[in-house]
């Protein structure tokens, strides 16, 4: 099953090896607060993570991860391609054995930029596009003129070299032409697209959703899953109470911003506390982290964590089985 979603990172070897000594299967670097756009959804963030990490923190970072033997990064922000060392920490990643190196942009760079993190190893792009006519995407964007024209070029030139994925976020702002958007992305020659909806768009929706066409889905694992689970009255947020209350993905995944290491990324934008603070002593950390949190009782965790986060987790219970690690009284807090 998880192999056939489309997040290439949460497969089911995945969740029946993770452990505090598997390899670091993705981590994602936060390097710079900083952003060329406005984009009206976009909280920014907060408290230590507000900053841009220098050269050094970078490369130490990176190395904490790649002694791990990390497997695929994702570098973001902010807007990660502003900052003037994202080239030189592109090239250690590929020079270290990193196989996924992922850039997270709102596209607006210049097609040299680009090609220059292509140079340096960069093979998956991560771009916003939240309309399909620039009158919208300018808007979103935080009115910047012509910023939805030369995104789009971009989208279309790195996904005719790379694995390109969008993301549409859905706001009232563009909601009426969200399945337009869609099939706009599709036509551009994307690999994927995920929709992120505010105010259980999905859900609300299914008609709506049920009109893009088979062809289009079928190129697109995540697209079809989310709308299959939209279909059947899921939403992409939200833990229910049938579903695992431990997070594996925190075993050997990490997010670092600032001088500190989160959950996620997601707990990170929500506003969640650190981990801990970014140190040769981070996996331990982070078990304990996993074996006394409750993400039921969590109110970030309970109502943002992504559906196929809350899916790999479930399989993740099923091979992990936590025997005398808690009084019977107590098993619920484990399980």
């Amino acid at each position: 099953m998880l192999d056939k979603i489309g997040f290439y990172t949460l497969s089911e070897k995945r969740a029946k090896q993770a452990s505090i000594n598997s390899n670091l299967m993705r981590c994602e670097l936060i390097i710079t607060e900083k952003c060329n756009f406005h984009c009206l959804y976009c909280r920014g963030l907060s408290n230590d993570a507000n900053r841009t990490l220098s050269k050094d923190e970078i490369m130490s970072d990176l190395s904490l991860w790649t002694n791990d033997n990390l497997e695929n990064i994702r570098f973001s922000g902010g807007e990660p391609t502003l900052h003037k060392d994202l080239e030189d920490s592109v090239k250690f990643c590929a020079n270290n054995g990193v196989k996924r190196i992922a850039i997270s942009t709102n596209g607006f760079m210049p097609q040299k930029k680009y090609d220059t993190l292509l140079s340096a190893g960069v093979n998956d792009f991560s771009i916003s596009l939240d309309a399909c006519c620039s009158s919208i995407g300018d808007m979103m964007a935080g009115g910047k003129t012509g910023s939805w024209k030369r995104v789009v070029d971009n989208i279309r030139y790195l996904s005719s070299v790379s694995y390109v994925s969008v993301g549409i976020v859905v706001t009232d702002d563009n909601m009426s032409q969200a399945i337009e958007t869609v099939i706009f992305a599709h036509e551009l020659g994307v690999s994927d697209i995920r929709i992120i909806p505010a105010a259980q768009y999905m859900r609300e929706n299914t008609k709506s959703l049920e009109s893009i066409p088979d062809e289009i889905l079928n190129a697109h694992p995540i697209l079809k899953y989310r709308v299959n689970r939209a279909i059947l009255g899921h939403s992409v947020r939200g833990i229910s109470k049938m579903d695992a209350n431990k997070c594996g993905i925190v075993l050997d995944d990490s997010v670092i911003a600032g001088s500190h290491h989160y959950p996620c990324v997601i707990y990170l934008r929500e506003g969640g506390k650190p981990i801990g603070k970014v140190g040769s002593g981070m996996r331990k950390e982070r078990f304990n982290w996993h074996i006394k949190h409750n993400t039921h009782r969590d109110s970030i965790c309970k109502n943002n964590c992504l559906d196929v986060c809350i899916d790999y987790n479930n399989q993740f219970k099923k091979y992990h089985v936590y025997s005398g690690m808690a009084k019977n009284n107590d098993i619920e807090n484990i399980w």
